[in-house]
Order: structure tokens, then sequence, then C-alpha cells
């Protein structure tokens, strides 16, 4: 028997060969040209973190996990649900690149699938860049003249996850340690998010229909959906840092010991949403920090903005400034993510669903307290669960 109810996993999407650079920032900015300086940039900032002329042995690094990521949802679901069963099958669609969600909806439903979840893998919900999720979602699921509409629930947000903070710790605590036992004093620590344009979070009226033929925006090359009320996502990005510093709290970290940071602002004269990981970088030097270890937490893999942006960038950006720079690893296969992911699946975890109507037809450091002088104390390997 088919099972007919499936979970489908959202991510950005990531270009396959440097050639297609171009192509993919056409679905980046809604099919807003651009310089072909910022085509060359982007293709720079990519081959340095690997890709090439030519497709690699695997995919890229956002792909290939996010790939992953699917089939250990998956293959975990049957263990961890609270009812007997067949698990449901487990999707991948990207909104910019290969699988398109589009393609993949229609895969599900040459699969027999008539309903499905969808879950973004940015879990802090932003309105506006998870509404253009939403709105791929839905002109997919939509009925046609020969099929049915696939029933969508759509989880806009899951950040609360208390197992989403516990796994960022899993990977955040081996890395403060050995920082602080090597500078033989408490390294700070600095969790980041992506920036978003200031426009995105205020409230004000929908946005006009997108012109594709317009110029880029000033603030920045991604094609942001409608806002009509205050946007959730730098409270929730800010909100995640303080559980992940919250659940290392019995292993001696203290709320003097971590800052927050927007990370990845666009080049152009609009203002993004701050304090940015530069400036931050600049006010840790200037107190006589010698070292800080960095952990994204609205990532939960690597792709570009961490393996460049992060350890490259800013890395040298640190070297320039007298700091020695860490990075705690991804999420990437973090079994404690997978099981943050099948709460969020199977409704234990209760995320910030949204209700859908039918488819139509188609600066500062956030501490400014010095630290507490000395080392933490030698702990147990693994973070208290």
């Amino acid at each position: 028997m088919i099972q007919q109810t499936a979970i489908l996993l959202l991510a950005h999407g990531t270009p396959d060969v440097l050639g297609e650079m171009a192509e993919y920032l056409k679905y980046v900015t809604s099919g807003r040209a651009l310089p072909q300086s910022v085509v060359e940039e982007l293709q720079h900032r990519y081959a340095e973190i690997g890709l090439a002329e030519t497709p690699g042995e695997e995919p890229p690094p956002l792909t290939r996990w996010t790939v992953l990521q699917a089939s250990m949802l998956e293959a975990s679901y049957p263990r961890y649900a609270p009812e007997d069963g067949p698990p449901p099958r487990v999707y991948v669609g990207m909104r910019n690149w290969h699988p398109f969600i589009a393609d993949v909806v229609s895969e599900m439903r040459q699969d027999g699938i008539t309903r499905l979840k969808a879950i973004c893998l940015a879990p802090q919900n932003s309105r506006t860049s998870v509404g253009l999720y939403r709105r791929a979602v839905l002109a997919a699921a939509a009925a046609t003249e020969t099929d049915a509409a696939i029933e969508v629930e759509f989880v806009a947000g899951w950040a609360a996850n208390p197992l989403l903070a516990l796994a960022f710790a899993e990977r955040l605590w081996p890395v403060w340690a050995e920082a602080c036992a090597i500078q033989q004093r408490r390294v700070p620590v600095l969790f980041t998010a992506h920036s978003v344009p200031c426009r995105t979070i205020l409230a004000g009226t929908a946005n006009a229909p997108v012109r594709r033929d317009a110029p880029a925006p000033a603030d920045g090359i991604q094609a942001y959906d409608a806002r009509i009320e205050p946007d959730p996502y730098p409270v929730e990005c800010k909100n995640t840092a303080a559980a992940i510093a919250g659940r290392l709290k019995p292993l001696g970290m203290t709320e003097q010991d971590w800052y927050f940071a927007f990370q990845s602002q666009g080049v152009a004269g609009a203002p993004w949403i701050g304090p940015s990981v530069e400036d931050t970088l600049k006010a840790l030097a200037a107190e006589g920090h010698t070292g800080v270890i960095l952990q994204p937490v609205g990532f939960l893999c690597d792709h570009v903005e961490i393996l460049y942006d992060i350890d490259i960038a800013f890395k040298e950006t640190a070297r320039e400034l007298g700091l020695e720079l860490w990075r705690a690893e991804s999420l990437n296969d973090s079994a404690t993510l997978i099981r943050a992911l099948v709460d969020v699946a199977t409704g234990q975890f209760a995320a910030d669903i949204d209700e859908l109507p039918e488819p139509p037809r188609t600066a500062t450091p956030a501490h400014s307290a010095e630290p507490t002088p000395g080392v933490p104390e030698a702990q147990p390997a693994s973070v208290p669960a």
C-alpha cells in the first residue's frame, strides 16, 4: 500500500557548476538582471569552496547535506514516531535550483501522494523569505485540469524546538572547550544568522508585484515576499542563540560569554539588520580579546555563507584584527537535528503551522559586560540533554 502522506524538505538550492551561476541568480532575484561583476564575484566565492566548471564527484555541499538529511529523516522516522505504520517518504525541493519544488511536487503526484507536510530547513520563521517557499509549494500543489490539489501543511517555523538548541550545543561545546584551553582564558562565542534588509522585517503594506525587467534592488539580490506585519525572524534568531547558551550553562557558559550578530549583509546601500559580524569582531578586539568562536544558528548545513563568508572572509578579518577564529562544526548529519525534524514532522513538537487556503487553479555586542576571567573547568564530553 502506498503511503499517501509525504514530507517535503525545502532548501534554497545551489548551482552545480560555475557556468550555471547567472541562470541560478535569475531564480534568486525572481528574474531581475544582475551586473556581470556580481555574477563573477559569486563565481569566485563558489570556486573558493570547491565548485568548478564541471561537476565534481559529489554534489555541492548544500545539496549533498540536504539530501542526506532527508535520507536520515526517512530512516529515523519509524524509531521516533508515536504511531506504528509505514513511514512517509521524504522528498527534497529547492526554491532556486534543481531539484525545483515544482518538479518534486509533480514527482510526488506521480507517486500517488495526496497530502504533504512542508518543512523549511531554515528553522527561524521569516515571513518574507519563508513566504517565497510557501508560494512555490502552493502553486505546485494546486489543482489542475487533470489532477486534484495536494493537501498542504506548511511549517513556517520551528526554532523553539529544544532539540534544535541541543544539536547546536553539541557542536559548540567541543570547540569552545578547546579554544579556551588553547588561549588559557574564556573565549567569547559569537552566534550569527543571515541578515535581511530592514524593510523586510518592518510592518507595512504588501509589496507591489515583482517587475522582471527592474534592476536589482539596492538592498540585495534576493527577491523577498510581501510583508504585512512585523517579522519574527530577528527575535527568533536571538532566542535560538540564548537557548544554545542555556544548554551549555551546566558546563560553565554564562551570559557574558556570548554575543550575537547578523552576517552576510548585502553590498549595496540600503540598510540591513545588524550588528554585523565585522563590527562585532572589531568590538571584541577592542575589548582585548584574542580569539572568538563563531556558530551560525540559522543554517543547518554547510554552504557558501559558512564555507566562504565565515571560513575565508571572516577568518581573514579576524586575523587582521589580531583574533584567532574558530567555527563550530555545522549540524550536517547531526542525529539530534534529525530527531528534531522527526518531532516536527510527526507533530510531537508544536511548530508554527500556517493555515493555508485551498490552492487556486493555476555593532554592539549583545552583552557588554566583561567575560568572567578563567577557563571553563573540565566537563563531561557530552552536553546535558
